[in-house]
């Protein structure tokens, strides 16, 4: 079995994303990894080139600014690195810029891999999701964050990353088949220093809006205000170990109260139905999840 890793970066040390920690965390599971590197406006090029394993290789892109809004250039890039990797590849592992994997969850996924491998109607792996906000310690349990999306895909050409990129589809507009691994991917998007937050919030939002509206949904300011947040909860397990070293230099603190949940009447009532059922009422499935 051949597995390849891949994703996409620019402007990633300006924004400050993890992503070296994210390759890394799913780099023991692959057989090589490719790094799609846009054309940035800080040192993003360099950054990667100072990778020090022999599984990664780089290839430079330019990006379609003409595609940016409703996020349609990442899942341009994204296709970009898949169609670069090994035509002997298995299976494909795609990893954002801001998620990581957990090492406890290695040996699961490489069985759920082999597993499936010769199953030709699973087209691809179901991932959970914990989503951090605001620092290490607190999580987003509201109905704002996706539950599961997909990560690993077959080496198949119909295969296509969909809409931003958060997930994939297959021929024409297909969902894809898949099986639920087991694992979790954790989602660091928003935990940063509030000035790297406002960077990169102004960053993704170009890739979403005009200039002219993101002016109305990114409000000037140097530091990003982490108290507008529906609803948190604690977290209370480990980190992955790759991210050892951010976690001992966080220079800012967040302290928020869970008790406090800022929903209307229908979203508090849908949230109190989750947590008593696990049943998201409407819940959107970029996938067909296999029994």
């Amino acid at each position: 079995m051949f597995v390849s890793g891949f994703t996409i970066a620019r402007n990633v040390v300006r924004a400050d994303y993890p992503l070296k920690e994210a390759v890394y965390s799913i780099l023991p599971l692959c057989d090589e990894f490719v790094i799609a590197v846009g054309k940035s406006e800080d040192n993003t090029l360099e950054f990667v080139q100072s990778f020090d394993d022999p599984k990664i290789r780089i290839i430079e892109t330019v990006w379609d600014d003409n595609l940016r809004e409703g996020g349609r250039v990442l899942a341009d890039e994204t296709n970009k690195a898949k169609t670069a990797v090994s035509k002997q590849a298995d299976w494909l592992f795609y990893i954002q810029a801001d998620e990581c994997l957990h090492e406890k969850y290695h040996s699961r996924i490489h069985k759920c891999m082999l597993e499936n491998l010769s199953n030709s109607q699973v087209d691809g792996l179901l991932f959970d999701y914990v989503h951090f906000y605001g620092s290490y310690d607190y999580i987003g349990d509201s109905r704002k964050w996706y539950r599961k999306e997909i990560r690993v895909v077959r080496n198949n050409p119909d295969i296509y990353s969909y809409r931003d990129a958060q997930g994939f589809r297959k021929g024409n507009d297909l969902k894809l088949n898949v099986a639920h691994t087991g694992a979790s991917i954790y989602h660091y998007g928003w935990v940063k220093h509030p000035r790297e937050q406002q960077i990169k919030q102004q960053q993704f939002h170009r890739m979403w809006h005009s200039d002219e509206k993101l002016k109305t949904i990114v409000q000037p300011s140097d530091e990003f205000n982490y108290s507008a947040v529906d609803s948190l909860t604690h977290f209370h397990g480990t980190h992955p170990d790759v991210l050892r070293n951010r976690i001992e230099k966080q220079n800012w603190s967040f302290d928020h109260d869970i008790s406090k949940k800022n929903f209307t009447l229908k979203t508090r009532l849908l949230y109190f139905i989750e947590k008593l059922t696990g049943i998201r009422i409407g819940e959107y499935k970029n996938y067909r999840l296999r029994k």
